[in-house]
């Protein structure tokens, strides 16, 4: 923990999980997924500078199935997850979309909408990020291989920021990191 810091706030962590098992548990009876991944926080992007805030963020979450009513979209899967941050940085819960383009290699990009529970405003401190709003977005990008019928390895890339639709504070946060998938 670096000085001046309150401890991290585990309880936004532990609701994000239960949010995602909860989902997974709610989904109809039918083939969905569940993953888990470990994240590199915050780094240095084209699209973001590298912040003050860094550590390891593991991820955990639910994708659902194709959802057939959304044929002209090319039939996206539902998304849950939370990323963690084990230094006490900011956490993040997202919810989206997300599409599986290809065979046993294959892309997965994907849209979602995510809150943090990262400082406000008026609790800025120059060792964490103050993104201008609670509400982002959290597009992503994953590159995956298929290495059995239940089980996929990932590569992926995700990024949070509100694109300046709330405000000119907009530093956003890019994540590396890989994820295993596996199909129930």
């Amino acid at each position: 923990m670096r000085r001046g810091r309150a401890p991290a706030p585990r309880a936004f962590a532990s609701r994000a999980a239960a949010l995602v098992v909860l989902v997974a548990c709610a989904a109809p009876a039918q083939a969905g997924e569940i993953f888990a991944g470990v994240y590199a926080h915050n780094v240095e992007t084209p699209l973001t500078a590298r912040g003050a805030e860094d550590g390891v963020d593991l991820q955990l979450g639910w994708r659902g199935e194709r959802i057939a009513a959304l044929r002209m979209l090319g039939a996206p899967s539902p998304h849950v997850y939370a990323l963690a941050n084990t230094n006490g940085d900011t956490s993040f819960a997202s919810a989206g979309l997300s599409w599986r383009l290809g065979g046993r290699l294959y892309l997965r990009p994907g849209i979602g909408l995510a809150v943090h529970n990262g400082p406000s405003r008026s609790e800025a401190t120059p060792d964490r990020v103050w993104f201008g709003s609670k509400l982002l977005f959290a597009p992503e990008l994953g590159a995956g291989i298929q290495l059995g019928p239940k089980i996929a390895l990932e590569a992926s890339w995700v990024h949070f920021s509100h694109a300046q639709l709330f405000g000119r504070q907009n530093p956003g946060s890019d994540q590396l990191g890989v994820r295993l998938n596996y199909r129930y």
